[in-house]
């Protein structure tokens, strides 16, 4: 089984663990502002039955995107794990490609993530404005990718969903996946029509899967019973050779445990084939990271 998601962090390379340079969209974090380094990690998911993991940046500083991903690779070759790396670049570049050549000499890079994410709460605000996926620089810049054989981490909120089509659109030879299940944030019927309707045509892109993790983020725990409805939901529209676990960690520390969580979202999946829970446990995964 395949985590898709998670991260390793040295607090010396980490300036917003000190300071408040970033908006933080998990509430407090003090708990965090230590090294989460891949002894614990492993220690986490011990018992779990996870034998491979996914790497995604953690935002160090942006003119640092090289020196994480050569970190995180000599931790691989030490432990051997993680066993792929998404990576940071900044697609508001004129032309991203000369960061992109730097990473390629990396041989467990699968792919990049720049958090577009928007929000009118400026404590879950990222990006620089709503719509910077329809930003024709950014598109070309993505559109990139897919002549280094990499992925694309998409992380928008709802509202955003349209544009993130757009983008996906744009970038056909490009596979996105959708980060978080598309981080439902509102929770009442209006907020989950906007999810479903940005989801749908998220899902009518065949270049796009999405990851299922993260369902704590808004709501600050781990609800089993909010999992099952997120995946049954999720992979209603998507399909389940579409969906991928990921576990958000150390993130979800904040409030539960790595054991408790997995069971979770294998209780939310129980009701699935043995192919389907495969697929979101293990095959999307592999397919789309390449591991």
């Amino acid at each position: 089984m395949i985590d898709a998601h998670h991260h390793i962090w040295r607090r010396a390379d980490m300036p917003w663990l000190n300071g408040p340079d970033q908006p933080r969209i998990f509430g407090a974090y003090d708990d965090l502002k230590r090294d989460y380094l891949i002894e614990e990690y492993l220690v986490d998911r011990a018992g779990t039955g996870i034998d491979k993991s996914v790497y995604v940046q953690a935002n160090w500083a942006p003119e640092r995107f090289e020196d994480e991903v050569a970190w995180v690779e000599a931790v691989a070759v030490d432990h051997g794990w993680p066993n792929a790396i998404v990576a940071f670049a900044d697609f508001t570049a004129d032309d991203v490609r000369p960061q992109l050549d730097r990473l390629s000499k990396y041989p467990l890079m699968r792919g990049v993530r720049q958090q577009l994410h928007w929000h009118e709460n400026p404590a879950y605000r990222f990006a620089a404005r709503a719509d910077l996926a329809t930003d024709p620089t950014l598109q070309a810049n993505v559109a990139h990718l897919s002549d280094y054989g990499w992925s694309f981490d998409l992380q928008v909120f709802p509202d955003q969903m349209a544009d993130a089509a757009a983008l996906a659109a744009a970038c056909p030879r490009v596979t996105f996946i959708l980060q978080h299940a598309g981080m439902l944030e509102d929770t009442s019927d209006e907020g989950w029509k906007t999810w479903r309707e940005g989801v749908a045509l998220l899902a009518a892109r065949k270049n796009v899967v999405v990851k299922l993790s993260a369902f704590g983020t808004f709501i600050r725990k781990n609800d089993p019973d909010f999992i099952a409805t997120m995946m049954g939901a999720t992979v209603g529209v998507f399909g389940a050779d579409r969906c991928l676990f990921g576990s958000n960690f150390p993130i979800e520390k904040l409030w539960t445990d790595y054991g408790s969580l997995f069971g979770a979202f294998r209780v939310a999946a129980a009701g699935l084939s043995m192919t389907e829970q495969d697929a979101i446990f293990r095959d999307t995964a592999a397919r789309v990271y390449r591991i």
